[in-house]
C-alpha cells in the first residue's frame, strides 16, 4: 500500500501548490559493517534522464503544465548532469520549483540553483557545491587498489594558497617547488582535470542561476558572483551543510518557506520514501546470507515518481560468503610487494576493528544488476 500513500501525498501537494509534482528520490542506505561492505546509495546520474523524460510527456498529455515542483531528495551526484535535468524540465514549464523536505546537497543543490524558487522545510539542507573529480590517471586508492582516489578541486586550490599565504612561497622558484611537490604526487593528467573542473564548477553555476536573475543587470551580476564564491570556495568543506535561513539571508537563494500545512504534507511525504526505502535500516549481507553458501538479493534504492507513473532505481545480486583464510592468502601471494607495503598501514587497523566486531570477515557482494525499472 505504500506506493498508494506516496501517490496520496503527492496528489496534496499538487492540489496545494496548484502545479505538477515528480519526486525524484535518491537513497543514501549505508551499508554494515561500515566500510567493509557496500553501500546501496543511489546518486544523480545520466541515467535518470530518459525516466526524467517519460514522466514529462507523460504528464504534458494531461494538458499545458503551468508549474513543476520537483521534490528532490540527493546526496549528489554528477555535476554535468543537474543543469540537464533543469534545462529538460524548463522544456515543460515556464515556472520550475524544488521542494526540499531534508537534504539536497552537492549535485542536488545545483538542481536547487536552476529552480525559480527553493521551497525548503524546516530541516532542508543544501551544501556547497565544489566538486571532486576521479578519473584513470587519480592516485590509487589504498582502502580499494582496484579504485582511484577522488580529488577535491578545492583541496588542491587550498594546497596552493597555502604554500603561498601561510607558507609565505610566493617566489618564482618556491611557486615551482611547491607545484613539483603535488605533480609528483599527483599525475599531470590528473591535476589538467581538476583545473577543467574548477572552470566547469564557475561556468555551471551562473549559468543556472541566469535561467531566473537577469545577468545584464550589474546588481544581478553581482550577487550572481557572490552566490559563486560563497558555493564554490567560502564555506572551506563539501561537508558543510547549509539551512534554509543561511540559504536565504545569508547567500541569498530563492528560498521560500512552505506553509505549516505544505511543511507537514513535504514532510510525511519524504518520510514514506524514507521507510520503503530502508533508509534508516543498514544494508547487512551477512543476515541476508545466514548460513546460506550463497543468496541474491534485489533492492530499490531510489524513486523518480509522479502521478503519471513511477519507476524505482534497483539494485540486484548476489551474497557469497567471506573469503577463508588460505583464499586471502592465495591472493596475497600475487599482488606485488609493494603494494602490499603500501596497503598494510590502511588495511591493518580496519582488519583488527572487523575481527574486533564480527570476529570474522564480512560476506562478499557482487552486483549483477543496477538500474531505472517502471513499476
Amino acid at each position: 500500500m505504500t506506493k498508494e500513500e506516496r501517490l496520496d501525498l503527492i496528489k496534496k501537494i499538487e492540489n496545494k501548490r496548484s502545479s505538477k509534482v515528480i519526486a525524484y528520490i535518491l537513497g543514501d542506505r549505508e551499508g554494515y559493517p561500515s566500510g567493509a561492505v557496500p553501500n546501496l546509495a543511489t546518486q544523480i546520474g545520466y541515467d535518470a534522464i530518459r525516466p526524467f523524460h517519460t514522466h514529462l510527456e507523460e504528464l504534458s498529455k494531461q494538458g499545458e503544465i503551468p508549474k513543476i515542483d520537483l521534490f528532490l531528495y540527493s546526496r549528489g551526484g554528477r555535476t554535468t548532469v543537474a543543469p540537464r535535468i533543469v534545462h529538460l524540465i524548463r522544456e515543460y514549464s515556464e515556472k520550475f520549483s524544488v521542494l526540499a523536505p531534508y537534504r539536497a546537497h552537492s549535485a542536488a543543490t545545483l538542481i536547487c540553483l536552476g529552480a525559480d524558487e527553493i521551497v525548503m522545510g524546516k530541516l532542508a539542507e543544501l551544501s556547497p557545491v565544489d566538486p571532486t573529480t576521479a578519473n584513470v590517471f587519480n592516485p590509487i586508492d589504498p582502502m580499494n587498489p582496484a579504485g582511484r582516489w577522488p580529488i577535491s578541486v578545492e583541496d588542491v586550490t587550498a594546497y596552493l594558497s597555502l604554500a603561498k599565504e601561510k607558507a609565505g612561497l610566493d617566489t618564482e622558484e618556491s611557486t615551482k617547488d611547491v607545484f613539483k611537490a603535488l605533480s609528483d604526487k599527483v599525475h599531470p593528467v590528473a591535476l589538467g582535470n581538476v583545473h577543467r573542473v574548477y572552470n566547469l564548477i564557475r561556468l555551471i553555476v551562473p549559468q543556472l542561476l541566469s535561467l531566473h536573475m537577469d545577468i545584464t543587470k550589474s546588481d544581478e551580476e553581482r550577487k550572481i558572483e557572490d552566490i559563486v564564491k560563497i558555493l564554490t570556495e567560502k564555506l572551506f568543506t563539501h561537508d558543510y551543510l547549509i539551512s534554509r535561513d543561511e540559504a536565504e539571508k545569508d547567500i541569498g537563494l530563492k528560498v521560500v518557506r512552505p506553509s505549516p500545512d505544505l511543511d507537514d504534507l513535504m514532510w510525511k511525504l519524504y518520510t514514506q520514501y524514507e521507510s520503503d526505502l530502508k533508509l534508516l535500516q543498514p544494508f547487512n549481507p551477512a543476515n541476508l546470507l545466514g548460513s546460506q553458501m550463497q543468496t541474491t538479493f534485489s533492492e530499490e534504492t531510489g524513486y523518480i515518481e509522479s502521478l503519471a507513473q513511477t519507476d524505482a532505481f534497483v539494485q540486484e545480486g548476489d551474497i557469497f560468503p567471506p573469503p577463508t583464510l588460505q583464499q586471502i592468502q592465495n591472493i596475497m601471494a600475487v599482488l606485488p610487494p609493494q603494494l602490499i607495503a603500501q596497503m598494510l598501514p590502511q588495511l591493518l587497523p580496519q582488519m583488527v576493528m572487523l575481527a574486533q566486531q564480527l570476529s570474522l570477515f564480512p560476506p562478499s557482494v557482487k552486483f549483477k544488476s543496477q538500474r531505472w525499472i517502471t513499476l
